[in-house]
């Protein structure tokens, strides 16, 4: 009997960082893929036929057989079928265990460097969530992080950089937070937009709330909308953490946990927190917690301007009445998971459910 092999994230995770030639199948369902994919990955339409045991199933696919091939599906079960006949054609095929349920947690970094400070961002690239360290005079803030706490003390560690601060910009619905976590095993004090229904203590964010970081301050502007105590963080007049208010290409959705009447109040109230972060500096650089397109190995960080947004984002050129009517008119799908995992967030403790199973699936925080 052929063995068939597997291959894990966090390895796959290194051979796409390091540049190493990899072929990755992608064979789910299409409409899967459309939502999520594997940066690099190629779709081979062979779901239904591996789920017959097809030995045919990727006729006509050209693969070079010195490079080693990766089979996914959702969760790790079909492509191992699918690796099993790439072995017996002679390719050194693997499995990835977990699927993209496992891949949510892959993660990649970038850098953005200014004069007095500079920021890493940390992007889940399986599923879209961006966090950051916020760096000066070795300092460090970390804001909204999403994944394991080992990821960012690894980073502190080698670096040599210091802990002063953990916040969020708001209490998210499609992933769990590690921040509660994270300043617990670090003991530093947590720091999180007011007012919120958490059952834990921390320390309020409230308007113009200044985080004192080397040589740098942080400004914290009240930017309610996608929720009502969502927050952004203005570093040293010069970057903007906008959280779920403002991304690279559209805004939050208004609608989470909100009746009709609810949606349109927040929609309103998504307008004014626009128009404040629209009248800043053009040149200032928007950093936003989430991307809807998977996270290339590239080094390069997903950023705009408020410039270019006000600019190039039709929706923001909006009055505020047709702008209320364009976003409730587009409101996606809600994320999967979402009322659970909130219900989480608010209770600071996941150490019974598997964050896996439970983050799987697309992100849908952003109306564009």
């Amino acid at each position: 009997m052929t063995h068939i092999k597997t291959i894990d994230t966090k390895t796959l995770r290194d051979w796409l960082e390091t540049g190493k030639e990899v072929s990755i199948i992608d064979i789910r369902p299409i409409q899967e893929r459309v939502e999520w994919h594997i940066p690099q990955s190629i779709h081979v339409n062979a779901y239904e036929k591996l789920k017959t045991k097809d030995k045919y199933a990727f006729q006509g696919l050209h693969l070079e057989k010195h490079i080693p091939v990766v089979v996914i599906c959702a969760g790790g079960k079909t492509s191992l079928i699918g690796a099993e006949i790439l072995q017996s054609q002679g390719f050194d095929a693997y499995s990835l265990e977990n699927g993209m349920k496992g891949w949510s947690l892959s993660w990649n970094t970038a850098k953005i460097t200014f004069p007095n400070f500079e920021i890493i961002q940390l992007r889940r690239t399986g599923k879209g969530c961006l966090s950051y360290i916020v760096v000066s005079n070795n300092e460090a803030i970390i804001v909204d992080a999403s994944l394991p706490i080992e990821v960012y003390e690894q980073i502190l560690k080698q670096e040599n950089f210091t802990l002063k601060y953990v916040a969020e910009t708001h209490i998210h619905a499609d992933h769990i937070s590690r921040s509660k976590q994270l300043a617990e095993n670090n003991n530093v004090s947590l720091f999180l937009p007011h007012p919120n229904n958490v059952t834990f203590d921390y320390e309020p964010i409230n308007n113009n709330t200044i985080f004192e970081l080397g040589n740098i301050q942080i400004v914290s502007l009240k930017s309610p909308g996608h929720t009502l105590e969502s927050t952004t963080f203005f570093i040293d007049e010069k970057a903007l953490l906008t959280g779920d208010t403002l991304f690279i290409n559209g805004v939050g959705r208004p609608d989470l946990k909100a009746n009709n009447d609810e949606a349109l109040e927040k929609t309103k109230n998504l307008y004014q927190s626009l128009q404040t972060l629209l009248a800043l500096d053009e040149n200032s650089v928007v950093l936003p917690s989430h991307t809807s397109q998977p996270v290339e190995f590239d080094n390069q960080p997903i950023q705009t301007t408020i410039g270019f947004v006000k600019n190039n984002v039709a929706m923001l050129q909006l009055n505020e009445k047709d702008f209320t009517d364009t976003i409730l008119n587009r409101i996606p799908p809600t994320p999967t998971n979402y009322l659970e995992i909130v219900a989480l967030n608010l209770k600071g403790d996941f150490s019974t459910i598997n964050p896996i199973d439970l983050e799987a699936g697309a992100n849908r925080c952003a109306i564009s």
